[in-house]
């Protein structure tokens, strides 16, 4: 039977076309889909993993700060090659009138320094400097140059000499300030005896961070002072920032490991779909050979090593087309100057994973109907089959096993959503959609004839049409499910995507509510403020009076007072200070009731505990109503502050860049007659985390794509082989006097017909099954709410009716160019 499976291949090479596209398509997704995991622990590493990157184990200090006599008490275990023990402390600059804040670090040892010289040198002295190249440009600076460095609290100053220029850093907590570079002494004269160092990292001889390792290390640390100093690779360094992002869970690997679920299940049907409509159009043939003598062994293996070399070859092809679409995405995002840390990975999991998985998936497609064409006597399989149709036993079982499977996975799907479980939903979601596709040959039909009411005007191309769709349920059902699986994957992904991206925004806003702040001077004037407002890149400014205190971790803390006329100031639009309560930091305690003093007088306030760090107490200026005797600062808007401080806080646009951030933050210092290191804000951390999400998006746009490719395959190849399957069918039309325009008006309209009704199907499901996927993933993080992209849906709407008839052109023509008098003679 080898020359036989190998002359099918051949022979009927065009036949083995719809199935190789198939699994080439699902197998180009899986690997894009791992590759995408991969590639994405990438990036993240070089971005928010910069500063460690080159790094076997990261310290990071528990309660008991990491002392200098940590790093000697390291450097002696053997094993290991390098230390570093890094330090970073704020300073400023003066350059002309301005002064400037930024960040400086100490220089780490060659196996573990992470800038990347763009000219220059790395400083050699303690009395040498390297500035980042974006500084260098804005404030004209040059090497050879002096820079007089002073500490945060002004008590020292140290004057270097630049030498060298850096490439940018794309580490967000890094990025947003002016980033500088020195040798130890100068940072740990700026920086004060006191403050400890901000993690140690460690280059291993072996460069494997196993248990024995880090327990070595752990006890050398504890010898040191620092015994509750947390040990991680760089990759958990990596997971447990963006784990801490997430409210301290790893919501980024569950949504990775989601994707390659979706891929997988998509590949699955895919395949199975094409592979079962080309073997059901072989029964007869498999039939005519057992009656020749053939086996139903023999017949069984002869398919499955067809199947075996086509999946072959076409997951290779595969493998090939994921990996250049991914590299054309990150090659694409590097040359955005927001996305340059974007990093492609292509794990040999990716490779050898998706390669297996494309064989076996295409010989266990095969195996199904290869054992039903085996399993009749080789006369009856060379009788037509009957369709599975609610009067028959095989269209019941079909039915009670949809509806189960459909019952089933809609609630689990739903359950998954509920208690925020992604993987349970998914397994619900994929269980259901299977039920959707047992039951379609039982509605999806009636569906097409009802659709065919609106080509009655057509004549009798649209009255055939539409009376195909009913005569032959089966093959009506697996044509629109081939179109059915790709726009219900691409719905889900858009409607998931546009979810997923609102629901960012609000972590993003929660996190980063205030996009900057500074603290104003009481006797500043109103024209201050409104000189604020009109900064470009401004989009709204509030001053909020200091109210009073209250204890925090045992220190008095500044509480502010916002209006609730100024609540637009803040991003997150889920926070409106009510009357009553007052705003507490992450971390606070949460007692039943805050005292807040406000003068002499005590205020007792329900107190609400945020999901963030940045933002100081607050409380609505309504709740100050009750205290007769309060005497509080006046508005800015209203004249001169008087008495106490006040905080202006700035909302500035969505759209801005990180290099705006940085002239607004410049630009208020000046209108406000203060340092640039007294304005403050989280705005730059927001835009650069952004843009890591951006190049996620981009990614899954690009997944998109494919999925989209594949449904336009998927019902072209159906299509195909169904014309090729009614090959004297049509002839016979043709006999009984349907001209050959009326021939290919009818296979156009069926194929439009059966590809609009699996679209809108299609839409519904995917919009469902993408806002619960998104839910289940981000919901204990963000409240999900559906986001439909309605244009774009509609855009995919349109597409499908026209990847319908384009697929009707090439199969019509064939039918039509063959005479009448061929087709009754074809087998």
């Amino acid at each position: 039977m080898l020359r036989v499976a190998l002359s099918q291949l051949t022979t009927h090479a065009r036949r083995f076309i719809a199935v190789g596209l198939a699994v080439m398509l699902s197998v180009a997704f899986l690997s894009t889909t791992l590759m995408v995991s991969a590639s994405t622990q990438a990036s993240l590493g070089s971005s928010l993993g910069e500063t460690y990157r080159k790094a076997d184990l990261i310290a990071s200090p528990g309660t008991a700060p990491l002392a200098q006599a940590a790093i000697a008490s390291v450097s002696g275990l053997a094993g290991v090659s390098a230390v570093y023990g890094q330090q970073t402390t704020f300073t400023a600059f003066g350059v002309g009138r301005e002064e400037v804040s930024g960040r400086i670090r100490n220089l780490a040892p060659d196996a573990l320094e992470p800038s990347i010289l763009e000219s220059g040198r790395y400083p050699q002295s303690a009395s040498e400097v390297a500035v980042d190249a974006d500084t260098v440009k804005r404030y004209g600076l040059q090497t050879g140059g002096q820079l007089v460095l002073k500490a945060g609290d002004d008590s020292t100053t140290v004057s270097l000499t630049v030498s060298g220029v850096l490439v940018p850093s794309n580490d967000p907590f890094a990025s947003a300030l002016p980033q500088l570079l020195a040798q130890t002494p100068a940072v740990s004269t700026l920086a004060g005896d006191a403050q400890g160092l901000e993690s140690i990292q460690v280059v291993l001889a072996d460069g494997d961070g196993d248990a024995a390792t880090k327990g070595q290390l752990a006890a050398a640390l504890a010898k040191a002072g620092a015994g509750d100093a947390v040990l991680r690779t760089a990759t958990e360094q990596v997971t447990y920032q963006v784990a801490q992002f997430s409210s301290g869970k790893d919501e980024l690997t569950v949504i990775l490991l989601a994707f390659a679920g979706v891929a997988l299940v998509v590949s699955a049907l895919v395949v199975s779909n094409t592979f079962a409509v080309l073997v059901a159009q072989r029964t007869r043939e498999l039939a005519l050979l057992r009656c020749l003598g053939a086996g139903r062994s023999q017949i069984r293996g002869s398919v499955l090593l067809e199947a075996l070399l086509v999946g072959a070859v076409s997951s290779v092809a595969g493998v090939l087309a994921g990996a250049g679409l991914m590299y054309a995405l990150i090659a694409w995002a590097r040359s955005q100057p927001d996305m340059a840390f974007a990093t492609l990975a292509v794990p040999p999991s990716a490779i050898f994973t998706a390669l297996a998985v494309g064989m076996v998936l295409t010989v266990l497609a095969a195996l199904v109907p290869a054992r039903a064409a085996t399993a009749v006597a080789p006369l009856a399989a060379l009788r037509p089959a009957d369709p599975a149709a609610l009067g028959n036993r095989k269209g019941r079982l079909r039915l009670i096993g949809g509806l189960f499977a459909l019952l089933g996975g809609a609630g689990a799907l739903g359950l998954g959503a509920s208690s925020n479980q992604l993987l349970l939903a998914l397994a619900g979601g994929a269980l259901s959609f299977l039920g959707v596709l047992l039951c379609a040959t039982l509605f999806v039909p009636r569906l097409v004839a009802l659709a065919g009411r609106l080509a009655a005007p057509s004549g009798v191309p649209g009255h055939l049409a539409a009376r195909n769709a009913v005569r032959n349920p089966g093959r009506t059902s697996v044509t629109a499910a081939a179109l059915l699986i790709g726009v219900t994957l691409v719905a889900l992904m858009m409607t998931g995507a546009s979810s997923a991206r609102m629901a960012f925004d609000q972590v993003l806003a929660q996190n980063y509510p205030v996009d900057m702040a500074v603290l104003a001077s009481p006797e500043s004037p109103k024209s201050h403020l409104e000189a604020v407002r009109t900064i470009d890149g401004v989009k709204a400014a509030a001053l909020l009076p200091e109210a009073g205190t209250v204890k925090l971790d045992g220190a008095d803390v500044p509480v502010y007072s916002l209006a609730a006329s100024h609540a637009g100031v803040l991003r997150d639009s889920t926070l409106r200070p009510e009357p009553g309560k007052i705003y507490l930091p992450e971390g606070s305690p949460a007692t039943a009731v805050t005292m807040m003093t406000v003068g002499g007088n005590t205020l007792q306030l329900e107190p609400v505990v945020l999901k963030t760090r940045n933002m100081a107490p607050l409380v609505d200026s309504g709740s100050l109503s009750s205290l007769p005797d309060a005497s509080l600062p006046g508005d800015l808007a209203h004249g001169p502050v008087s008495g106490g401080g006040a905080a202006l806080w700035l909302l500035l646009d969505k759209e801005i860049s990180g290099d705006a951030i940085r002239d607004v933050q410049q630009s208020v210092a000046t209108a406000l007659g203060v340092p640039a290191a007294s304005v403050s804000g989280a705005a730059i951390e927001r835009v650069t985390f952004n843009e890591i999400i951006d190049v996620l998006l981009l990614v899954v746009t690009g997944l998109l794509g494919v999925a989209i490719v594949i449904a336009l395959i998927g019902v072209a190849n159906t299509l195909s082989l169904s014309v090729l399957e009614r090959t004297r069918e049509n002839s016979l039309l043709r006999a009984l006097g349907l001209t050959r325009g009326q021939l290919r008006g009818m296979l156009a309209i069926e194929a439009a017909l059966v590809a609009g009704v699996a679209a809108v199907l299609g839409t519904v499901l995917g919009v469902v099954y993408g806002w619960l996927g998104a839910k289940s993933a981000l919901g204990s993080v963000a409240d999900v709410v559906p986001a439909v992209p309605w244009l774009q849906l509609l855009a995919v709407f349109g597409v499908a009716i026209v990847a319908g008839l384009l697929a009707s052109v090439m199969p019509a023509r064939r039918a039509a160019r063959l005479s009448p008098v061929e087709g009754l003679a074809a087998t």
